[in-house]
Order: C-alpha cells, then sequence, then structure tokens
C-alpha cells in the first residue's frame, strides 16, 4: 500500500504528467428554442469552468427559432473553449437552424448518412408570405450565415445557397465542398481525428488532445426537458384550450375548485410557451372569441348561427396563432392537432347547447309548475273542498267542476294558497 501510495505521489511530481483530457459531449435531439439555447450556453460555461480539453454537441434538429439560433450561434462565436459541432447519429439532420449551429462551431463534423441544410418551410400551413417581408427575412438570413461562415472559414457561397436555394447535402459532400472538417463514424472516431488539431481564437491557439479523452455525457436536465415539452407550438395550443374550458366551467359551477386550479394552471404554462414563441395576438383573440360564442349559443337561442360562427373563428385563430418572424423558421400547429381540437371542442359544445335546449323544453316536474296539469285522485268527496292525492302526496283541495266522488280521478288546474284547484279527469 504504501508503495502505491509512494507511486502515484512520484508520478503526480514528474513535470509533464497531468490527468488525462475530459471531453464533454451534449446531446441535443430537439427544435430550437428557448430551451435547447439556454442548455448550449450553460454546457459552454461549465466546460470552460471544468477545464474540458472541448465541447462535442451532438445534433439531429429539423430547425426551429431564428431568434433563438441567434442566442446559440453567439455563444459558439463567443466561446471562450472549443466547441464541436456533431451532425449525429446516422440519418440525422441540421436542416434550417441547425444549419445555422453547425456552421458555428469551431470544428463542424458529420456522421456518414447525416444531411444538412435549410428546409425552408414557407408560411404557415403552406401558404406562401408576403413577397416583401419573406425577402426581408431571407436577405437577413442569407447576410447572417455568410457572416458565419467567414468567422470559421467555410464555403460561404454554399452557406448562402442553403438560405437562399434551399439546398441540402449529405456528409460526404459538405466534407468535399469545405462546408464541415470531419466526417466521423462515431464519437470515438471524431475524437481521434481532432487529436492534434490547432484551434484558433481570438490572439491565441488551442492545441487539441481529444485521443484517449475520457468522455462525460450530458443531457438536457428535468427543468429543460418541461420547458422544451412548452416551447412545443402544439403543446401550448392544446395547454391554452384546456386553460379555457377549466376557467369557464369553473365560472358555471361555482366551488368545483379542481376545473378553475386546473384551468388557472394551464393557462399560466399556455402563456409561458406563447413568450418563447411567435404567436399572432389575432389567432389568440380568434380562438377566444370562438369559445365564447359557443357559449352564448347556451343562452341564446340563435338556430345554431353562434355555433357556426364559433367554429369558424376557432378554426381560423387556430391556423393563426403561430406566426413565425422567418419563413426559415421550423414552427408550426399541427393540422392532426388544430383539426381534433376544433371538431372536439364544436362537439362539446354542441352536446352541452342540446341539452341545455332540451331542459329548457321540458315541463317542469318539481314546484308550483309541475303540479299544473298533473293527474291524481279524490281520497275524499269535494263539494267542493276535501282531499286529493297527486305524485303520491295528499293536498288539500277544491273542485272547480262541481261535486268529485272520492276515488275520482282529478286533474289540477292550479294552486291557490297551498290548496289545488281541481277539475274531473277526462282523459
Amino acid at each position: 500500500m504504501k508503495r502505491i501510495l509512494l507511486l502515484s505521489l512520484l508520478v503526480l511530481a514528474v513535470p509533464g504528467v497531468s490527468a488525462a483530457p475530459v471531453v464533454r459531449v451534449l446531446t441535443i435531439d430537439a427544435t430550437v428554442n428557448p430551451a435547447v439555447a439556454d442548455v448550449i450556453a450553460s454546457s459552454v460555461a461549465r466546460a470552460r469552468e471544468a477545464g474540458a480539453e472541448c465541447l462535442v454537441i451532438r445534433l439531429n434538429t429539423p430547425g426551429g427559432l431564428l431568434k433563438s439560433t441567434r442566442v446559440i450561434v453567439t455563444a459558439l462565436l463567443e466561446a471562450d473553449v472549443p466547441v464541436v459541432v456533431y451532425v449525429s447519429p446516422q440519418g440525422a439532420q441540421a436542416a434550417s437552424a441547425g444549419t445555422f449551429i453547425t456552421l458555428a462551431a469551431h470544428v463542424a463534423a458529420m456522421a456518414p448518412g447525416t444531411n444538412i441544410g435549410a428546409a425552408h418551410p414557407v408560411g404557415m400551413q403552406g401558404a406562401q408570405p408576403d413577397s416583401v417581408m419573406a425577402e426581408k427575412a431571407t436577405n437577413d438570413a442569407a447576410a447572417f450565415i455568410r457572416a458565419i461562415s467567414a468567422k470559421r472559414h467555410r464555403n460561404v457561397r454554399w452557406a448562402e445557397e442553403a438560405v437562399r436555394r434551399s439546398v441540402s447535402i449529405t456528409a460526404e459532400e459538405a466534407l468535399r465542398d469545405s462546408v464541415v472538417d470531419v466526417v466521423a463514424a462515431d464519437v470515438q472516431d471524431l475524437l481521434a481525428q481532432l487529436d492534434g488539431r490547432v484551434i484558433l481564437f481570438d490572439g491565441r491557439a488551442d492545441t487539441l488532445r481529444t485521443a484517449g479523452a475520457a468522455v462525460v455525457e450530458e443531457e438536457m436536465d428535468w427543468r429543460h426537458r418541461i420547458l422544451d415539452a412548452l416551447s412545443d407550438p402544439n403543446v401550448a395550443y392544446i395547454l391554452f384550450l384546456l386553460g379555457l374550458y377549466g376557467l369557464l366551467f369553473e365560472l358555471y359551477n361555482p366551488g368545483a375548485v379542481v376545473p378553475g386550479v386546473v384551468g388557472a394552471i394551464c393557462i399560466i404554462l399556455a402563456f409561458y410557451a406563447f413568450h418563447t414563441l411567435p404567436v399572432n395576438y389575432a389567432g389568440l383573440a380568434l380562438i377566444i372569441v370562438g369559445v365564447i360564442l359557443f357559449l352564448l349559443e347556451i343562452k341564446i337561442t340563435s338556430y345554431g348561427l353562434l355555433t357556426v360562427g364559433g367554429l369558424v373563428a376557432l378554426f381560423l385563430g387556430s391556423i393563426m396563432l403561430i406566426d413565425s418572424d422567418s419563413s426559415l423558421e421550423f414552427v408550426r400547429l399541427s393540422w392532426s392537432v388544430i383539426i381534433p381540437a376544433v371538431l372536439t371542442t364544436a362537439l362539446f359544445f354542441l352536446f352541452a347547447v342540446g341539452m341545455g335546449i332540451r331542459a329548457q323544453r321540458r315541463k317542469p316536474v318539481t314546484g308550483i309548475e309541475g303540479m299544473i296539469g298533473a293527474a291524481g285522485e279524490a281520497l275524499s268527496e269535494l263539494a267542493p273542498r276535501g282531499a286529493v292525492r297527486v305524485h303520491g302526496e295528499i293536498w288539500t283541495a277544491e273542485s272547480a267542476s262541481g261535486v268529485i266522488a272520492s276515488g275520482e280521478r282529478v286533474r289540477v288546474t292550479r294552486m291557490e294558497n297551498l290548496t289545488l284547484i281541481v277539475t274531473h279527469d277526462n282523459h
């Protein structure tokens, strides 16, 4: 034991001998949103504080918010620790916003069978955006990606075409055209190829020592996973509708508590999500108006007009809700969410309206109104006063159609001071 301890002290005392280098690997398999931007910025800071040889971001994304992309790109361009963006695993993509992030890294790498380029979705649900606004957004994004590529000495011409013409290329083509620096089969292969590579920072150079480095895996923690899920426009949309329903149920049934509490929580979470998304407030207002029209149908007889109006308002508001700041952004509501949500809402309120109308048309069965027209039996002779049984109860009654013998059937016509006025029942 003493010999082992002595040997360890001697090893540490020998100049040039140090602990094995550490490489931190962060996996991002999500759309680009504020939660992802925060995770990447935090990981860059942790890698610097831990003295890591480099940070590898294993990336697979269809794109996301341009605003969040700018935050990530800024963090990568200003990072004082080497950052490697590795598009992986095989079959992964760095589309749209992912292209900007990959090109901003100190080292851009891809796995075989992956692709990089601009998905370039058009406007919401396939609609063509305004030509002037689309051109402005495209020019801005083109200038942005040119600046990134020039900073990292990558293929500026291809980068601009990825924005303007939505070109997309494979890993091998990207390596050939100087879009990325490395094509590696896995992380270990990537680290072997990175060993000895010189990374240039402003005013200094850093030589990577990644061969045999210890790999520390990082993933999004539970908090960021929740925020990432909330940043999905489909989740935000469903939470908003559930919140509206919960609050409305509580207003119509005061004291129920549970619908109100759940509704309030859903509304708060939905508005957090809307804060991270490019929300069109005209669409938000239309959704609210649509729900209000459904509720008014219950109170006002419009023969279905208010329901139709609510259905139209809810549908239009749903497809207008997310208003991308740029045609390059991969943010949209899914038809598979919109259509079931609209139909479910419409069917529910139609059911509620139908129940309400049937309740209004149903003849009263309790109270004074419920007694009018009810049939009964005379328990004694009514000449004109006596006793009758109606709805299983014994009442004092007075005949309005002459003498009624005991045992005869009677019909209630009205009530005066808790005395039933009855006549012969001729039915």
